[in-house]
């Protein structure tokens, strides 16, 4: 079975690197993401925006093979460690959301704008990621020592995509299915 990764069809147009970006499941077992794609992605990060400049995020990253790997690895639910045997790195990314026993409220927020910034860098470099909540942040928290007041927030699946037959039917099926989106109409509550 050969299937052709899917494009998202745009209602107007964006930036290619958007229009391509997907999250798939089936990765290439042999793929190794070199230290400086790594390094270019956690940069990517780096460079997001954040409420006063706080910078409320941490990254953990194994890349497979490694102990940072299997720890990881570890704390991921079975249906994402099925697929994810395959995949070049598991970062994960942790929300600052204190500093000094003060609340950051927009921590959360800051991080995705962080992890969205890696997701467009992966694309750039002609790597895909798919992130994750299937994890259990405890399981993270125990495995490392993570400075106070972050928290496992999310796992990101880093890679390249992989239509071989090695890739389970079902994930090869799901990572071919048509993608879909909310309409404008039904995210855009008003505009003038």
């Amino acid at each position: 079975m050969t299937i052709i990764a899917p494009r998202n069809a745009t209602t107007a147009p964006i930036a290619d690197v958007l229009e391509n970006r997907w999250s798939p499941r089936g990765f290439d077992s042999s793929h190794e993401v070199s230290e400086a794609e790594i390094r270019s992605l956690i940069e990517a990060a780096r460079w997001s925006p954040s409420a006063f400049n706080s910078q409320p995020w941490g990254f953990i990253v194994g890349r497979r093979g490694s102990d940072n790997f299997n720890k990881i690895f570890s704390a991921l639910v079975p249906f994402n460690q099925e697929w994810n045997v395959n995949v070049s790195a598991l970062i994960v990314a942790l929300a600052r959301v204190e500093i000094d026993g003060k609340k950051l409220p927009t921590a959360y927020y800051d991080l995705g704008q962080a992890a969205a910034h890696l997701t467009v860098q992966a694309e750039t470099l002609g790597l895909n990621v798919h992130q994750m909540g299937g994890f259990d942040p405890a399981a993270v928290a125990e495995q490392f020592v993570l400075p106070e007041g972050y928290e496992p927030y999310t796992v990101i699946a880093v890679g390249q995509h992989s239509t071989d037959e090695s890739i389970d039917d079902k994930i090869r099926e799901r990572d071919a299915a048509p993608r879909e989106r909310n309409d404008v109409s039904e995210i855009l509550l008003s505009f003038e």
